[in-house]
């Protein structure tokens, strides 16, 4: 029959070697074992005491802490708007880029990519001293009131900006890993020969493509925001990463209570995202 049609016969697929699942099984075995100790540890520190035995009254009391809600609400407000100021920034600069500018890419890819070679404390202390210096040299300007507007403690506007820039090489390297594997110049060509104008072409062509690459981009925000620390404490607010550690200071147990709690939130709201995504995709 073969030598009738002129085609080989194909081989059957090799069976996968029982080796290869033993070693896959072990992997998977000391990664959880990695993942699901520590946090079981923490788990039963905050649920049992020599003296009460066991107890859910650390997670009881947490709902009730003082500046729970407030630092929570104020760190997922602040994780909104970065992805909301940093995906309206960098999304169209590098469709701009790739589209009227390619030789501009490697500076927007450098330029981009620098907060990752300056270290948080330089950055947090170069602000502070602009802020600090802009306060002064503005205080005879009306441009005082928006300097003094942008350091809200309800709604640290400066934060966000500063957020921006420390999550700008992660989300850079999601869309570009994305833009990568769709043909964006035939795609808006297209859009544009069929008569679509510019915000047509933006949310309804080029923003569907890059679903994934969105995805992504909100994940790597959403989790660097709830965790960051340094630029936070050291402008002096209070979002729920630094109220965590003012916490563990005084009450040992809430502290672990509530850093178990902001995993599971974290958790959830990445899930939540990506379930998000997922519908819009299969829609």
């Amino acid at each position: 029959m073969a030598a009738l049609t002129g085609l080989e016969p194909v081989a059957a697929a090799p069976a996968r070697a029982p080796r290869a699942r033993v070693w896959r099984g072990a992997v998977f075995l000391v990664a959880g074992l990695y993942f699901l100790v520590p946090l079981g540890a923490s788990l039963w520190y905050t649920l049992h005491s020599p003296a009460a035995g066991v107890s859910f009254a650390p997670y009881a009391e947490l709902l009730t802490a003082e500046g729970f809600a407030r630092s929570l609400l104020l760190s997922l407000g602040l994780a909104a708007a970065t992805i909301a100021v940093v995906l309206l920034l960098a999304l169209p600069a590098m469709l701009a880029a790739r589209l009227f500018a390619p030789r501009l890419r490697p500076v927007l890819e450098v330029l981009c990519t620098l907060p990752l070679v300056v270290p948080p404390i330089t950055f947090v202390a170069g602000l502070a001293t602009s802020l600090r210096t802009g306060t002064e040299v503005l205080a005879p300007t009306p441009f005082w009131a928006t300097i003094i507007a942008v350091q809200d403690p309800g709604f640290p506007v400066v934060l966000v900006l500063a957020y921006v820039v420390l999550v700008l090489p992660f989300v850079y390297r999601s869309l570009d890993a994305g833009l990568r594997t769709m043909d964006v110049r035939t795609l808006v060509e297209a859009a544009r020969n069929l008569g679509a104008s510019w915000p047509y072409v933006l949310f309804r062509v080029v923003v569907p493509n890059l679903r994934s690459a969105l995805a992504s981009a909100s994940f790597l925000t959403l989790a660097l925001v709830l965790g960051e620390y340094t630029v936070a404490s050291l402008l002096g607010y209070e979002p729920f990463a630094v109220w965590i550690v003012t916490v563990s200071g005084s009450r040992g147990q809430l502290s672990v209570a509530v850093s178990i709690l902001s995993l599971l939130i974290i958790w959830l709201l990445l899930l939540a995202v990506s379930t998000v995504f997922g519908r819009e995709r299969k829609s």
